[in-house]
């Protein structure tokens, strides 16, 4: 029975809002100079809270008497943090005045604006060496079937660096090496990263019977291409984000490592609405490297980014960014390309908002309600990744991904981590810290289309 009782007593307490508030509490806010952000309590006592510092914020609570850095709060409702000065300052809550129960650190930060994307853009990547896709019979001249990359332990999404200490940087270099290597009758080691472990592996090259050269029964490519939407630009330096999730080989699926990439104008030349189960997809054409516009950093499970050489295109206007916790379900727009270059703007809703302490992915759920848009796509199709979402004239995120079964719905990555990602907005706390924003696992699903694989 006392078992019972404890039980019930621990259900009760879990499902209380209570402990959801205690548990969901953030630990870390950053409020936008001149703004105000509300941080609600649930409890059913009143708390004081203690600040570090005078004049970075106010409280609006009542201030308790000869302390003017501590407030005394009521029981329940929630507590309003106006942003008077830049800086940082750390919020203790006491439970009577001595027990602390919660902490929060604040970052109040100038107001961040950007120039707003929505353009098509051409993504054109060159990999750090050249990634392993497939694996291929080498028949050798008297018939014998061999496959010696394989069996000297070579794994589908491994990246060769280098071949005999030699750095390959694409697959032509990589074929010559291994041919060159296999005349002179030497072993093959290969260089090779596989997450992120460099390891060495001995290959002996057959001499391929249909080909007339040395192999090693590999099918590797070096370049990927495809089609994505521009999120924003910073038209004083050209710092630009784009795609709002990582690009990943569509073999392996393993984020690609970027030694350098383009994008290009883009042009939208048709869509292939999505489905239920099937996605849709946006058709476009760019030609390669005459159309340039800028180039890519760095890949990352919140886009890539890098530096513009000028403008992509139309220009749509400067918005200032919205933090995660100033983002409310309700209606809201995207700009994105539907046909030719011309940027358009959408209707959409944000149905989901998820309070994220730290960066993550997918923390918008946004569902498509433009008519037109519906009758042209379906909803959210391959290619709209990184159209920005604008909610009472604020960035507030980007189109991620889209649901297979309802492509009428997708998820969407806050604005707030995209701009730090790019170093538009820095992580006062990080940099306090001296240390780097934390990442999590990389997820996201490529658009890219890969280039033909390469045999050697």
């Amino acid at each position: 029975m006392l078992g019972l009782v404890l039980v019930a007593l621990i259900v009760v307490a879990v499902a209380s809002p209570q402990f959801r508030w205690f548990t969901g509490f953030p630990t870390h806010l950053r409020v936008t100079l001149g703004q105000q952000q509300y941080v609600r309590l649930g409890l059913p006592l009143g708390v004081y809270v203690r600040s570090d510092r005078d004049g970075v914020i106010k409280i609006g609570a009542q201030g308790v008497a000869g302390k003017s850095n501590t407030w005394r709060l009521g029981p329940g409702g929630s507590v309003a943090i106006d942003a008077v000065r830049e800086g940082h300052v750390s919020l203790d809550f006491l439970l009577f005045g001595l027990v602390p129960i919660k902490h929060l650190a604040v970052d109040v930060i100038p107001e961040v604006q950007v120039c707003l994307g929505g353009h098509s853009i051409g993504v054109l990547l060159h990999a750090e060496g050249v990634m392993v896709v497939g694996f291929a019979a080498v028949v050798a001249e008297d018939g014998d079937v061999f496959y010696p990359a394989r069996e000297a332990g070579i794994e589908k999404g491994d990246l060769i660096l280098k071949v005999n200490g030699r750095k390959v940087s694409n697959e032509d270099g990589a074929v010559q090496l291994i041919d060159y290597f296999g005349r002179q009758g030497n072993l093959v080691t290969l260089e090779v990263k596989r997450g992120n472990h460099t390891l060495q592996r001995v290959v002996t090259p057959v001499l391929c019977r249909d080909t007339g050269r040395y192999r090693i029964g590999l099918y590797i490519r070096d370049v990927a291409a495809g089609v994505g939407t521009l999120t924003f630009y910073d038209a004083n330096n050209g710092t630009f984000g784009a795609l709002g999730h990582v690009i990943t080989d569509t073999e392996s699926n393993r984020p690609l490592n970027i030694t350098d990439g383009l994008i290009v104008a883009a042009n939208v030349t048709g869509v292939q609405p999505g489905r239920s189960g099937r996605p849709g997809e946006k058709v476009g054409t760019f030609t390669d490297e005459s159309d340039i516009i800028g180039s890519i950093g760095k890949n990352t499970e919140f886009g890539i980014f890098g530096k513009l050489n000028g403008k992509p295109g139309a220009d749509n206007g400067v918005v200032p960014m919205a933090l995660m916790r100033e983002v409310r379900r309700g209606p809201a727009d995207i700009y994105t390309v539907i046909e030719g270059q011309r940027v358009e703007r959408f209707s959409v809703e944000i149905e989901r908002v998820s309070a994220q302490d730290r960066p993550d992915t997918k923390g918008l759920v946004i569902r498509v309600t433009d008519p037109r848009l519906l009758r042209k796509t379906g909803g959210i199709v391959q290619g709209m990744s990184g159209s920005p979402i604008v909610q009472n004239g604020r960035l507030v995120g980007a189109v991620t991904h889209v649901f297979v079964n309802d492509p009428t719905r997708g998820y969407g990555v806050f604005a707030e981590w995209m701009l730090i990602e790019s170093g538009l907005l820095v992580n006062q706390r990080s940099v306090r810290d001296g240390k780097t924003v934390e990442r999590l696992s990389l997820g996201g699903v490529g658009i890219l289309k890969p280039a033909a694989a390469l045999g050697f």
